[in-house]
C-alpha cells in the first residue's frame, strides 16, 4: 500500500506557513531548514528527505504488522494475515469465531494450501491424502494425472465468509476465491490457461468431515461464478 501526500500550498501570511511548514515536518524529519531576509527560520522541502521518511515509515509499518500477526499466532489467534502465504492471500476471515471453529478454519486453509500447492508447481499430490476423505483424494489425484507437467503462476486471494461447524463429525465453510491473477502453463511454457474455469471469481461451498481424529475436506460445491467478492 502507498500514501499519496498531497503538497498544494495555501495563500497564507509567512509566519503562519512557516509554522505549518514545522508542524509538517517534526514527525517526518523530512524538511530542512533556511533563514529568509526577515530572519524567519521557514522550513525548505526537501524531496530526497522526504522520500527517505516515507521508506522508513513504511518498512516499519510493515515490521510492526509482522510482529502483530506472529504474537497473535502464537496466542493461539489466527488473524487473515497468518493465514497467508506469498500466493495465497487471506483477505478475510470472520470475526469471533471459538476454539471449533478456527480448528476447522486452520484445517481447510492448510489443505486449500497444500492443493492449490499442487497445481502451482504440478508435484506433491501425495501431500494432500491425508488432508481429504478417500474419495476426494482418488478425484484429485486423477486429475493431476491428465493435467501432466506444468505449472501455474500468480497469487490466489481468498475471503473466508463463515465457518459452520455440526459436531462432532461435520462443517462447513464459505468462501470466494479470486482466481484472476492466476495463469496456468504446460511443460512447454505455453499458456494455457482457460479464462471459464481459471481466472475467475468463485463463490465455494466446502465440506469438512471430522475423520481419523482430524478435518478433512470431503466436498467442495461451487455456488457462483465472478459474482462474490473478495
Amino acid at each position: 500500500m502507498f500514501r499519496v501526500l498531497s503538497g498544494v500550498p495555501n495563500r497564507r501570511p509567512a509566519v503562519a506557513a512557516a509554522a505549518a511548514l514545522l508542524l509538517a515536518c517534526a514527525p517526518l524529519v523530512a524538511c530542512s531548514s533556511s533563514s529568509d531576509e526577515g530572519g524567519l527560520d521557514i522550513p525548505t522541502y526537501d524531496p530526497e528527505a522526504m522520500a527517505s521518511a516515507e521508506v522508513s515509515e513504511s518498512a516499519a509499518a510493515a515490521e510492526a504488522s509482522a510482529s502483530a500477526a506472529a504474537s497473535a499466532e502464537a496466542a493461539g489467534v489466527v488473524t487473515a494475515e497468518s493465514l497467508s502465504t506469498d500466493r495465497y492471500v487471506v483477505t478475510s476471515i470472520p470475526e469471533d469465531l471459538d476454539e471449533q471453529q478456527t480448528e476447522v478454519l486452520k484445517a481447510f486453509i492448510n489443505y486449500d494450501q497444500v492443493t492449490w500447492n499442487i497445481w502451482f508447481t504440478r508435484t506433491g499430490v501425495e501431500n494432500a491424502e491425508p488432508l481429504m476423505t478417500a474419495e476426494e483424494y482418488q478425484d484429485i489425484k486423477a486429475n493431476y494425472e491428465e493435467l501432466g507437467e506444468g505449472r501455474t503462476d500468480g497469487t490466489l486471494r481468498v475471503s473466508i465468509t463463515a465457518v459452520y461447524v455440526s459436531w462432532p463429525i461435520r462443517a462447513e465453510i464459505l468462501m470466494c476465491g479470486d482466481q484472476s491473477d492466476l495463469v496456468a502453463y504446460d511443460a512447454d511454457g505455453n499458456d494455457v490457461s482457460n479464462p471459464d474455469t481459471l481466472q475467475g471469481r468463485y463463490e465455494t461451498l466446502i465440506t469438512m468431515t471430522y475423520e481419523d481424529g482430524v478435518w478433512k475436506e470431503s466436498k467442495e460445491t461451487t455456488l457462483s461464478a465472478n459474482e462474490c467478492t473478495v
